[in-house]
């Protein structure tokens, strides 16, 4: 059979034609018509946050490199002055107490290994405070 084009295949045809003559004479405008460019949309921000169409003239500062800080400022040194308080609860079986601290009413835990073996309830004591397990807890007590 040979190839047999009927009317509406060359309607088609011709719609198809029609379509590109179309697009292509609509992409011809668009490069015509004066649109700008992707150069002549750019805008450029300043120091101080101004739209310009022109980039910026770059001024250059100068550093001195010894003014540059690299490392952590150190700390002064502080002494600690160990706090002061009084036992308030001490049980000898069980190894543990509080001591209440006489410039606060906060209460602080304290095990057997960091305190005197000969410790009762009402010592004052000094000691120095330690982030434990559960808290804080009263640490290198010593009897006044």
């Amino acid at each position: 059979m040979a190839n047999r084009i009927t009317s509406g295949k060359r309607d088609n045809e011709k719609k198809k034609q029609q379509k590109r003559q179309e697009k292509q004479k609509r992409k011809e405008e668009r490069a015509n018509s004066g649109t700008r460019s992707f150069d002549d949309m750019i805008a450029y921000v300043d120091e101080n946050g101004m739209l310009h169409s022109t980039p910026p003239e770059k001024s250059k500062v100068e550093i001195d490199i010894d003014n540059i800080a690299i490392s952590t400022p150190k700390q002064e040194e502080v002494e600690e002055q160990p706090l002061t308080g009084r036992v308030e609860y001490f049980n000898a079986d069980k190894g543990y107490g509080f001591i209440k601290d006489s410039a606060s009413v906060e209460k602080y835990f304290f095990h057997i290994s960091a305190a005197p073996s000969n410790i009762t309830v009402g010592n004052k004591v000094t000691f120095e405070l330690e982030r434990g397990a559960r808290g804080m807890s009263a640490v290198q007590i010593s009897i006044i």
